[in-house]
């Protein structure tokens, strides 16, 4: 959860010949994706789970963010996806009419049925239903409470989820429900209608005049809708809901305990979506936006800060931080305490992130700690003589400038009894346990002991150290890798080879960079978070959290060729302009306007 001291160096210039790269980030494994990238303005659908989202491009690809335990924030690559939902995990309905599902299996639900005759897909908790082209239903998954029981007939032409409940429209425009009728959410209402959704244990549908119904559950007022006749679309979350009105607003109503029945500002929105307490909207300029409960992040879209002016990366267990090159912080994913909300300031040199805190260092030698606070991991120690951070499960380890420890917060495996001295250069913190590199190449370890992660390997010869949950790792002088400790996924099988020049350790899976900035992955790779992703040289630092990792990488080169004099200075400010491909070979000259006499 730590990386190690390691400086890389991000500017190159040469007499000559001057390579600049611009600092961007990938991100890979159980994951939350790019804020930026969901404002870009071109998504055609929405779709929501229990604690994730999906959305559709106009080019037919998914992205999805959120809750990613199962996988289910994954998508499968494609641009030929034409509809979206999901649950505990996702599917997805293709151009050719063929149905693709990934994510939780435990009853099948991600196992699709075969052919390419289906026009609608519907998710519940663990079960799907999907509309054919001859008007006929099929069911999938779990079928506890009957949900996989649809009725025999080919005359019905839109269809919805609930948890263990379905629902259907029939060609007259009447309701037919089965599953689940623990609160009366299939007993179907008379009338005709034009849309239909379930909940948790509640229903609701659109009427052919505008108006809303709703039966089941009304524990919280979510079978209550609002009065009127100008909505055009209804979605049923957890135990709430969302409908659309004609001028583009948004009503929302019901459970709302996270916020998510503040219903957002604006009459611009085109399609509404709703998980189990969140909230999700397609806005008409193709952007999302998302609201409510956001403990895996699915409550708003955040992810990869975009541009090109990341300087250092941290990584909780279900959240990431980075610095920017001005010295502030961002950060997202899994927020449930705090952990995401980052100060202010614009004075941070180190960063790093527990369960459920996080800790940043400042320039003045102080640390700032945020997030939970059960075992006093907040606010940090007083002082301002500190020079490197660490934070493990539930505790937090720095290292002062007079070369000692020190650590507070959880003490139950005595991960915070740091050994005495003034002779240490780096530290990681991993579960319940540490490591200390000292000034003579040696390593000492204290805390927890369960999987011999307290036996470090003998020498001086090491120079950065990286804990994993359970297990340790270390860089030789040599450039070459040890690993031990905890080895169930692998981790601490090393790849072989003596010319790496930075480690991190994640929860159970690592990664270590090559004097050639390729990555290399190994451990723990059941949700991708170990893949050697993505490929190429030219990364200069790398973060790896529970079951995600992220890399900082020297996006662009620039290579400046001619007769670079004394009279001549080289002018970047455009450099963001030039920033979207892998290699822009420019070869500008002395004529061109980069080049700019002093």
């Amino acid at each position: 959860m730590k990386r190690l001291v390691c400086i890389s160096v991000l500017f190159s210039i040469l007499l000559l010949s001057v390579n600049v790269y611009a600092d961007t980030i990938s991100y890979w494994g159980e994951g939350i994706f790019d804020n930026d990238v969901l404002a870009e303005g071109d998504f055609t659908a929405i779709a929501s789970g229990r604690a994730h989202n999906l959305a559709l491009k106009s080019d037919g690809s998914i992205v999805c963010w959120g809750w990613n335990y199962d996988g289910q924030a994954m998508p499968p690559d494609g641009n030929d996806y034409v509809a979206l939902a999901g649950a505990y995990h996702s599917l997805a309905l293709k151009s050719d009419g063929s149905i693709v599902c990934w994510g939780n299996n435990n009853y099948g639900q991600s196992t699709p049925p075969d052919g390419n005759n289906y026009v609608a897909i519907a998710a519940g908790a663990f079960h799907n239903i999907a509309l054919k082209s001859d008007g006929s239903i099929v069911a999938w998954g779990n079928n506890d409470k009957g949900q996989l029981n649809a009725p025999n007939d080919t005359n019905f032409v839109a269809i919805a989820a609930g948890s263990q409940h379905n629902l259907a429209i029939k060609t007259d425009g009447s309701l037919v429900a089965w599953g689940s009728n623990s609160h009366g959410q299939i007993t179907v209402p008379d009338g005709n209608f034009v849309d239909i959704d379930g909940g948790s244990i509640h229903s609701v549908a659109l009427r052919s005049d505008g108006s809303i119904a709703a039966w089941g559950s009304d524990l919280f007022g979510q079978s209550t809708p609002p009065a009127g006749n100008d909505y055009i679309d209804v979605d049923a979350g957890g135990s709430h809901c969302l409908a659309l009105k004609s001028d583009g607003s948004i009503v929302c109503w019901g459970y709302g305990y996270s916020g998510q029945t503040i219903s957002p500002d604006g009459n611009d929105y085109v399609a509404i979506a709703s998980g189990g307490s969140h909230s999700v909207a397609l806005k008409s300029d193709g952007s999302v936006i998302a609201w409510g409960y956001n403990d895996y992040g699915q409550g708003s879209p955040p992810g990869i800060p975009s541009g090109y002016d990341y300087k250092l990366l941290g990584s909780g267990w279900r959240h990431m931080l980075v610095i920017k090159s001005d010295g502030s912080l961002d950060a997202w994913g899994y927020n449930s305490h705090g952990e995401c909300n980052v100060p202010p300031g614009n004075n941070y040199i180190d960063v790093d992130g527990g369960i459920y805190h996080s800790l940043a260092l400042k320039s003045d030698g102080s640390v700032l700690v945020w997030g939970w606070d059960k075992y006093n991991q907040t606010p940090g120690p007083a002082g301002n003589d500190f020079k490197a951070i660490s934070a493990g499960y539930y505790y937090s380890l720095v290292l002062k400038e007079d070369g000692s420890l020190y650590a507070w917060g959880n003490n139950g495996y005595g991960e915070c009894n740091v050994p005495a001295g003034n002779d240490y250069e780096a530290i990681s913190a991993g579960k319940y346990f540490g490591i200390a590199l000292k000034s003579d190449g040696s390593l000492v370890g204290w805390g927890a002991n369960d999987y011999n992660q307290l036996t470090v390997p003998a020498g001086n010869d090491y120079a950065a150290i990286a804990a994993g949950s359970e297990y340790g790792v270390a860089l030789k002088t040599d450039g070459s890798i040890v690993a031990w400790g905890r080895n169930d996924s692998n981790q601490t099988v090393p790849p072989a080879g003596n010319d790496f020049v930075e480690i991190m350790a994640g929860a159970n899976h690592n990664f270590a960079i090559k004097s050639d900035g390729s990555i290399v992955g190994w451990g723990d790779n059941s949700l991708g978070q170990s893949e050697t992703y993505p490929a190429g040289p030219h990364y200069t630092f790398i973060a790896a959290g529970g079951d995600q990792s992220m890399a900082l990488r020297s996006l662009c080169i620039y290579t400046i060729v001619g007769d670079l004099n004394d009279d001549c200075r080289v002018d970047f400010t455009d450099f963001a302009a030039f920033a979207n491909n892998w290699l822009i070979d420019c070869k500008l000259t002395p004529n061109d306007p980069a080049c700019i006499p002093k």
